[in-house]
């Protein structure tokens, strides 16, 4: 007989103090030129919508959103090297969504590199709309890096 292999539970919660150490490493890892501990410390105290994805006891993924005067703005997004391409982005960004428009936000935006193709396609699928360019915007290896900047406006929540 076969016993059936149970699927591991997969919350998305509000992000705590104890998850700064593995949202840093995960960034680390990630990034040429991550956030510092510190950043995601101050997101957090500020009060901005910080959030983790959990697989098992394992955080895998991390977003930050910021609202104010009815717009939204993804600061950051992240899944970890090892679970990316298997729908923990997508959840992510769906709760990210439904947090914005839980706080009645007309219009979200971010940033993002035009290398980054993979996030790209997800901002896409989700119904982001590319506005314009921020030039020179992120650090590079080699110089700077321009930004595409994405947005998109939210039904309100009945």
């Amino acid at each position: 007989m076969i016993t059936p292999i149970r699927e591991t539970p997969v919350l998305i919660r509000s992000m705590v103090h104890d998850d700064l150490v593995h949202v840093s490493d995960i960034e680390r890892r990630s990034y040429a030129f991550p956030w510092s501990h510190g950043v995601f410390r101050d997101c957090l105290v500020a009060g901005y919508s910080c959030i983790v994805v959990e697989y098992g006891d394992l955080v895998v993924a991390y977003g930050i959103l910021s609202v104010a005067d009815g717009e939204a703005h993804i600061l950051n997004l992240c899944v970890d090297s090892n679970y990316r391409q298997l729908g923990y982005g997508d959840r992510l960004l769906d709760e990210i969504l439904m947090r914005a428009r839980r706080a009645k936000v007309n219009e979200i935006f971010l940033e993002v590199r035009p290398s980054n193709e993979s996030a790209i396609g997800l901002y896409q699928k989700k119904g982001f709309g590319q506005i314009r360019y921020r030039p020179a915007y992120y650090q590079a290896r080699e110089g700077r890096e321009d930004a595409a900047v994405y947005s998109k406006v939210l039904e309100p929540i009945d």
